[in-house]
């Protein structure tokens, strides 16, 4: 996964990097809040991101909040690593925003465990993401099968919304992505079928 590195010392953010890239994630460094921000504006932007908290100009509490109201960047999973470990810095990191919290120094078995933590949030979001579009999308197709559809009482054509009259198979595809297969009904095998053969049989004997 790609993971966001925020941290303006040059050590620990060296130290960030190489274990989540030992542990086999994509990692995006940047060097303050204000580089983090823009970063997560990118439409290939890291879905989980490791903020440190004190960093210049935009800290990492704040750069949390900024997250949490933007709707573009209000799903990515926040980490926050601080010195600070104090029961009142928890509490002001959560309450903005930030999913979990690490102290420094923090140990590497520990960070991997949270960070999979986060992995495991963040697929589970996107998953679901993709079901409620499948299920949008099923819902619509639905909706436009419960509808009126004005059809040619000759030709059997059907008019969509743009007033285009297309084939009924043509038109089934567009919608719901269904692919027709041509048959025979017994009907017209014995109205239709049946007698232009027996036509073609006569007129060969």
């Amino acid at each position: 996964m790609r993971i966001l590195v925020a941290d303006d010392d040059p050590i620990s953010r060296r130290m960030l990097e190489a274990l989540l890239t030992k542990a086999g994630h994509e990692v995006v460094v940047t060097c303050d809040g204000e580089s983090a921000w823009n970063t997560l504006q990118r439409p290939d932007a890291p879905l989980l991101a490791v903020l440190d908290w004190m960093m210049p100009d935009l800290d990492g509490v704040e750069l949390c909040r900024r997250i949490r109201s933007s709707p573009a960047t209000a799903a990515t999973y926040v980490v926050l690593v601080t010195a600070m470990g104090g029961q009142q810095d928890l509490l002001t990191g959560l309450e903005a925003g930030a999913n979990d919290y690490i102290v420094k120094p923090f140990d590497a078995a520990e960070l991997r465990a949270r960070i999979q933590v986060g992995v495991r949030v963040t697929e589970l979001q996107q998953s679901l993401a993709q079901r409620v579009r499948e299920l949008e999308e099923a819902l619509s197709s639905i909706r436009q099968l419960q509808g009126l559809l004005p059809m040619c009482s000759y030709c059997k054509k059907i008019r969509d919304d743009s007033n285009y009259w297309s084939q009924v198979e043509e038109y089934i595809a567009r919608h719901i992505g269904a692919q027709c297969s041509h048959g025979i009904c017994p009907e017209c095998w014995e109205k239709v079928v049946k007698p232009e053969l027996e036509a073609v049989v006569g007129r060969n004997e």
